[in-house]
């Protein structure tokens, strides 16, 4: 293929790849459709790209994405900050806004326990976590980490940190999909969709 004499397309191919969920047939596609962008929508698109990268950090309470210094959730005296719900990511807490049901506050461990990735409790805001614990009137914690063995270990590992301080934990249930058959169904959602019945 031309291609792969021009090293400026071969280096943004490569940018592209290691970006999540992106192989190397995106990756290519992604880098045509910037090439053919105009100057002005490319520029647009850098300046976002370079503005975000700049003035995005992490609400200082719940570890949040926010440009500001408290997210707007924690911002929100409407919350019940007696609940915290533990997520391992930023898009999780934006999935849980979604069902508007949910009115308590969260925290976001940017990450779950991954010690063949190099991952431990120092890489995550578990600190920060503890830290946040001591220093407010919490009730309940709920542990939302994802149903992965990686998600499983670090609510246990979190779980078994504050235990200690009398609070109580609980764990989101996980259970089947609606339309969904059980025998296709894995183990840890089968487990959670059972530890997670409710009386008819």
């Amino acid at each position: 293929m031309a291609e792969y004499n021009i090293v400026p397309l071969l280096k943004l191919i490569e940018q592209f790849e290691k970006l999540p969920g992106i192989g190397n047939k995106s990756a290519r596609r992604l880098a045509y459709y910037m090439l053919k962008l105009p100057k002005d929508e490319m520029e647009e698109f850098l300046n976002a790209l370079k503005v975000a990268h700049n003035k995005i950090k992490y609400c200082k309470v719940c570890c949040n994405l926010t440009d500001k210094e408290l997210c707007p959730i924690c911002c929100n005296e409407k919350r019940d900050n007696s609940i915290i719900c533990v997520v391992e990511n930023p898009k999780d807490v934006f999935a849980l806004e979604r069902t508007h049901e949910f009115f308590a506050v969260y925290h976001v461990l940017h990450g779950a326990l991954s010690p063949l990735s190099g991952v431990g409790p120092d890489q995550l805001t578990i600190k920060e976590l503890l830290v946040r614990i001591r220093k407010e009137i919490v009730k309940e914690v709920i542990m939302a980490t994802n149903p992965t063995v990686e998600g499983e270990a670090t609510a246990m590992y979190v779980s078994k940190l504050l235990k200690p301080i009398g609070i109580k934990i609980s764990r989101l249930a996980y259970g089947i999909p609606v339309g969904a058959d059980l025998e296709y169904a894995d183990e840890i959602t089968l487990l959670r969709a059972l530890e997670g019945r409710h009386e008819m």
